[in-house]
């Protein structure tokens, strides 16, 4: 039953993010049609006791334009737009309601597998809740053997196909307390899938108060974290390719400056680690790093070195 209530108050924020406005009939009409309704009406006092409950679930507020026919809407809409992981729960829930209404989609809708969020995300989320320290054993990528120490799990991101969490060491914080260093607070970042045992210690921690997320994150393409400057990097995208570009953008950050019929300058505040170089790369020869010379420079070593791989002699071979 509570699956279900879950399932009614996510179907209502879903049409009202689609149709804008709706009056109550428009809105129980659409319902009727629904794969919930089951084609009953919904009584006016369940819609409102909807409204209620999903202003405390989600923060999402619904009101109603008396001047205007009586028209249903979601007030302040940018805020749920702007707070990515509910609006994507939101859609993702809006879109499993409308598989199970019809099993004949099922086989018609491809998802791209997470291979790491299956085995450990409900541990972490709820050590999160709780704040609990976690015992975890992980083996980095280049490791030979797997170590197990314990963290304060803060956040979660997925990158890639890949589930990090961003967690506290206590170990390298201490460590560094004890060595007079500033800031003493040591943050890393691992990924799920090179975790092999997550155990909860019943310990508790409070989240450092000066930490963001966002700020750790600021200038950053992927998982990889920079103490250097944000920097103003220019790329050169070359025909259509900047259509793409528009509608999905490489970084937050990115700014159209100027365009022509054969090509785009876009503009990104950022810093060049590894993950935008890869994130550069994976676009070919599409786009050019312009600006600044160092950041060029560095493409230019990994174009080279690209080169060098499928630059093959003539008396060489697989056997060699």
């Amino acid at each position: 039953m509570a699956a279900n209530l879950f399932g009614r108050y996510v179907w209502l924020i879903d049409i009202l993010r689609r149709y804008k406005r709706l009056t109550f009939q428009e809105i129980n009409e659409l319902w009727q049609e629904s794969s919930l309704g089951y084609g009953d009406e919904l009584p006016l006092r369940t819609f409102h006791n909807h409204q209620k409950a999903i202003k405390d679930i989600f923060d999402v507020y619904i009101d109603c334009d008396r001047k205007d026919g009586y028209r249903y809407y979601i007030d302040e809409p940018e805020r749920l737009e702007g707070n990515n992981l509910r609006s994507w729960l939101i859609s993702s829930y809006a879109t499993l309601n409308q598989i199970q209404a019809d099993n004949k989609l099922e086989e018609r809708i491809i998802f791209e597998d997470i291979p790491s969020g299956q085995t450990w995300l409900t541990s972490i989320t709820e050590a999160m809740r709780r704040n609990h320290v976690l015992c975890i054993t992980h083996q980095g990528f280049g490791k030979t053997e797997p170590s197990t120490f314990e963290i304060e799990p803060y956040c979660l991101k997925v990158v890639k196909r890949r589930w990090y969490v961003v967690a506290r060491s206590p170990y390298y914080s201490q460590r560094n307390r004890e060595k007079g260093i500033k800031p003493s607070d040591v943050y890393l970042v691992y990924a799920l899938d090179r975790i092999s045992n997550v155990q909860d210690t019943g310990k508790t921690f409070k989240m450092r108060k000066n930490f963001d997320v966002h700020h750790y994150f600021e200038g950053c393409c992927g998982v990889i974290t920079s103490d250097e400057p944000i920097q103003r990097i220019v790329l050169l995208a070359y025909g259509g390719f900047a259509d793409y570009l528009r509608t999905l953008p490489l970084h937050e950050s990115q700014q159209e400056i100027e365009s022509d019929d054969e090509s785009t300058l876009f503009e990104y505040r950022l810093k060049p680690t590894f993950d935008f170089y890869q994130l550069v790369l994976a676009q070919g020869d599409q786009v050019e790093v312009l600006e600044p010379e160092s950041v060029r420079e560095e493409m230019r070593n990994f174009a080279q070195n690209l080169l060098n791989l499928y630059t093959w002699k003539k008396d060489k071979s697989c056997e060699d």
